[in-house]
């Protein structure tokens, strides 16, 4: 019962980030104009292409405010009161730290970083293979602390790579160093998979799964890359290092 009642707590937050994401869709819709003339033809509102977005903002607000109105009912609003000074109270910080929060600030993180810091600027492949090896990694040692320390260095490497790319110095370095910023992420990719080595060396079990998250971050994007690069025709996001090696013997 208990359990229960601390689910009905947080039900009334998630409910209200919910409503306010449907409120976010809504009012993004409502820029992308109801009706408009197209070749001397007036459309007219139901065709327009913000209806569908203004629906489902619709209903997602509505069931955002239905959950907190569940919640609300069966947790009350003493229940409310009492999350809120826990919110505003030292509880909250050890919480933010704990080892299941840091778990999901390490999945945002990469994917945050690899959606837009990496595809957009570095090459593909080396972006799936610094991914790929992270996540694997990460994860799949199973163990917490070596999740913090790996996630850490993670991302100290990409708060390098944002200093890099925000301060214009990639276009200055690529003047005289082709592909820098490639070989800026190639250098991070080794540190990184030298410092998990040496966290996990003397491990046996963790030794043999570093190898297969090596292999399966390797392996992994030159078996779908290439596909799509060369028998699909499909244009990689970002095309650099990797990328013009492949292309010269491919075309060799």
């Amino acid at each position: 019962m208990l359990e229960k009642e601390k689910l009905r707590k947080a039900d009334i937050f998630s409910g209200l980030a919910i409503f306010l994401f449907g409120l976010f869709i809504v009012l993004m819709a409502s820029e992308m104009p109801m009706k408009d003339s197209w070749g001397g033809v007036q459309n007219v509102w139901y065709v327009s292409p913000a209806l569908f977005p203004l629906f489902v903002g619709g209903v997602i607000m509505l069931l955002g405010a239905l959950l907190v109105r569940t919640a609300l009912k069966m947790a009350g609003i003493k229940a409310l009161a009492e999350t809120i000074r826990w919110l505003g109270s030292r509880n909250l910080l050890q919480f933010l730290v704990s080892e299941s929060v840091i778990r999901f600030y390490a999945i945002a993180v990469l994917f945050l970083s690899l959606v837009y810091l990496n595809l957009p600027r570095i090459d593909f492949f080396l972006s799936a293979i610094l991914f790929l090896a992270v996540f694997i990694t990460m994860f799949y040692f199973d163990d917490d602390q070596l999740l913090k320390k790996l996630f850490y260095f993670y991302l100290a490497g990409i708060g390098v790579l944002i200093v890099y790319f925000a301060l214009g110095i990639d276009p200055v370095l690529g003047r005289y160093v082709p592909f820098a910023a490639d070989i800026l992420t190639l250098c991070f990719i080794l540190a990184y998979c030298l410092y998990a080595w040496t966290l996990i060396r003397f491990h046996p079990p963790l030794r043999r799964k570093y190898r297969i998250s090596l292999i399966v971050a390797v392996a992994a994007p030159f078996v779908v890359g290439p596909i799509f690069k060369y028998f699909l025709l499909v244009p990689m996001p970002t095309e650099g290092l990797v990328v013009a090696v492949l292309d010269y013997f491919w075309y060799l």
